[in-house]
């Protein structure tokens, strides 16, 4: 792509979105442009078209593709000028999925499935505190507030900055890991002091998982989920959830109230109202 890509990174960045998005909106037309093996600003509208439907068809998740018509779309409108008539994608129909959470017992056994310290520190700092896995692996050893039991969370989900719970048994586990790992920046670092990648911590606990036993719960996101349904279920209400996990509206919470368990336990199955011959 060349310039062309440069002057779409030039465009997402004086828009200060994410490295995240910026990553994704400029891999969907690099795939463009390998598919075609042509310049994107060459491409027809047909052409643009008949790409998506290749993506379906080599069985690219819902959200996976959605991704990448945000990502054309921002390339076309914003940096090539096309209006919706001449970059007509349809409308994408939404899909509603519930998360799939863990109870506390699964949990206490997936965060001790692990002997090393510093990775079961992760994993129960990604329960304690509901962070998004890109707002974990950013975590800096001064984010961790001992006087007011708070974690700081510097510009995570939409940009934001805000704070989340500190649990006193989480900071007896961070000073135990910090007497062996004393990192000067971040708390959980890689091999040269940066911050570890998402892919790695996605590893420590899907190892952590398989080891437990546990089949349920995808990625380390499962631990944010878990930590707000659980919450739930302690009678915290919505609105100090949503601050806590950093969630723009009430209705991105929510959803939680469908899945916690007392709610669930509660209601009586139709088949228990039935009576049967001995």
């Amino acid at each position: 792509m060349g310039a062309l890509r440069q002057k779409m990174i030039d465009e997402i960045r004086l828009r200060n979105f994410s490295p995240r998005t910026e990553q994704s909106y400029v891999s969907a037309m690099v795939g463009l442009a390998k598919y075609y093996r042509r310049s994107p600003d060459q491409l027809t509208q047909d052409e643009i078209r008949c790409y998506l439907l290749h993506l379906k068809e080599r069985g690219l998740s819902p959200s996976s593709r959605n991704v990448a018509i945000s990502g054309m779309k921002f390339f076309y409108h914003q940096c090539l000028g096309w209006n919706e008539q001449k970059l007509f994608l349809p409308p994408r129909k939404g899909s509603w999925r519930l998360p799939e959470v863990l109870s506390a017992k699964e949990v206490e056994r997936l965060l001790y499935a692990n002997d090393k310290l510093r990775d079961r520190c992760l994993l129960m700092t990604a329960y304690a505190t509901g962070l998004r896995v890109s707002e974990l692996v950013r975590l800096k050893v001064s984010d961790i507030d001992s006087e007011r039991m708070t974690v700081r969370v510097e510009q995570g989900k939409g940009r934001k900055d805000r704070y989340t719970l500190l649990s006193g048994r989480l900071l007896g586990e961070l000073r135990s890991y910090w007497k062996v790992h004393r990192s000067p920046t971040y708390l959980f670092p890689n091999a040269k002091g940066g911050p570890i990648s998402i892919d790695y911590a996605q590893r420590i606990y899907n190892w952590a998982k398989q080891k437990a036993g546990i089949h349920k719960g995808k990625g380390i996101h499962t631990l944010r989920h878990c930590f707000a349904t659980h919450l739930l279920e302690r009678g915290v209400d919505l609105v100090t959830i949503k601050s806590l996990l950093g969630h723009n509206s009430l209705q991105s919470t929510q959803r939680y109230l469908q899945i916690r368990q007392p709610k669930l336990v509660s209601t009586g199955s139709p088949l228990d109202l039935l009576s049967f011959p001995d």
